[in-house]
C-alpha cells in the first residue's frame, strides 16, 4: 500500500544548524584563498538565493572568483585549485577523526520527531548535498536512526537538479503516485521541487521552505521572501512547524 505521503528532509539547516560548521569552514576557506575576504551571512545567503550553489565547495570557488573579479582580475588569471579548495575546506569541517568544525553543529530535530510521520501512515527519507560520511554521521551517529533512507552527494548531481528527490520517491512509493513533499531552507530546494514537478507530473510535489538557524529575525520575512519566490509552497520557521497535520492541510 502507498503510504499518505512522502515528506522528504535536507540536512543542513533543516536537520542540524550547520552556522557554525560548514558555513564557518566556507567562510574561513574564501578567506584563505583570497588572502582575507571573510564572506558574511549575507554575502553567502545572496549567493544562495542565487539558486545554483547548493554545494559548499562550488560556492567557496565561486566567491574566490567574484572576489578577484572585484580586484580587476579575469577568472582565467586566478590560479586556482578545485581540488585544493575541497582539501582545505575538509579540514576545517570535518578535521581528523571528526575533530572539526563539525563538532560544532547544533541538533534541530529528535529521533522521535520522525516517527509522528510514520504513525501517520507517511513515509519519509532525506536527500542532501553533504557527504554520505557527513549526512551518515548526524543522522545515524548523532540522532540514532536506523539505516535510514538517503540520498547524498555520491548518490545523485546535487539541487536543484531532482535526480535526488525523484530516486528517494521512487525507493519510498514504487507503485504509486502519492504526493512528495520536499523540506529544505534554500532557494535551490525550492527549485527542486519545481523540477521535479516537471519531470514526473503525475505526482504532486511540494515544496516546504524553512528559515535557517543562522537567520536573523530582522532577515526573515526577506529570506521568506525568496524561498517563495524560488517555489516555497509553504514557509515555516523551524524544521519541527512541520508536521503530519500540515502536510495533509498542504497536500489536501
Amino acid at each position: 500500500m502507498s503510504p499518505l505521503a512522502i515528506v522528504l528532509f535536507d540536512i543542513d539547516g533543516i536537520v542540524r544548524d550547520v552556522s557554525r560548521s560548514y558555513r564557518r569552514a566556507l567562510q574561513e576557506t574564501v578567506a584563505h584563498f583570497t588572502q582575507g575576504y571573510h564572506p558574511s551571512q549575507r554575502d553567502i545567503d545572496g549567493l544562495k538565493a542565487e539558486g545554483a550553489w547548493n554545494n559548499d565547495w562550488h560556492a567557496s570557488e565561486e566567491l574566490i572568483y567574484r572576489y578577484f573579479e572585484t580586484q580587476g582580475q579575469d577568472r582565467a588569471q586566478v590560479q586556482l585549485e578545485y581540488e585544493d579548495i575541497v582539501a582545505f575546506f575538509q579540514s576545517k569541517y570535518r578535521g581528523a577523526n571528526w575533530n572539526g568544525y563539525i563538532q560544532d553543529e547544533a541538533l534541530l530535530v529528535s529521533s522521535d520527531y520522525f516517527q509522528q510521520f510514520s504513525r501517520a501512515g507517511m513515509a519519509w527519507g532525506f536527500v542532501s548535498g553533504a557527504t554520505r560520511a557527513s549526512a551518515s554521521y548526524v543522522l545515524e551517529g548523532r540522532l540514532g536512526l536506523e539505516s535510514p533512507l538517503l540520498i547524498a552527494m555520491e548518490d545523485a548531481p546535487g539541487k536543484p537538479d531532482p535526480a535526488g528527490v525523484l530516486q528517494a520517491t521512487q525507493r519510498l512509493d514504487p507503485m504509486g503516485h502519492s504526493p512528495t513533499i520536499y523540506v529544505g531552507d534554500t532557494v535551490a530546494d525550492m527549485q527542486t521541487v519545481i523540477h521535479a514537478r516537471n519531470q514526473d507530473g503525475d505526482r504532486p510535489w511540494f515544496g516546504l521552505g524553512v528559515i535557517p538557524p543562522h537567520v536573523a529575525a530582522a532577515d526573515s520575512p526577506a529570506y521568506g521572501d525568496r524561498l517563495f519566490q524560488g517555489g516555497a509552497n509553504r514557509v515555516l520557521n523551524q524544521t519541527v512547524d512541520v508536521t503530519p497535520a500540515l502536510i495533509s492541510e498542504v497536500t489536501g
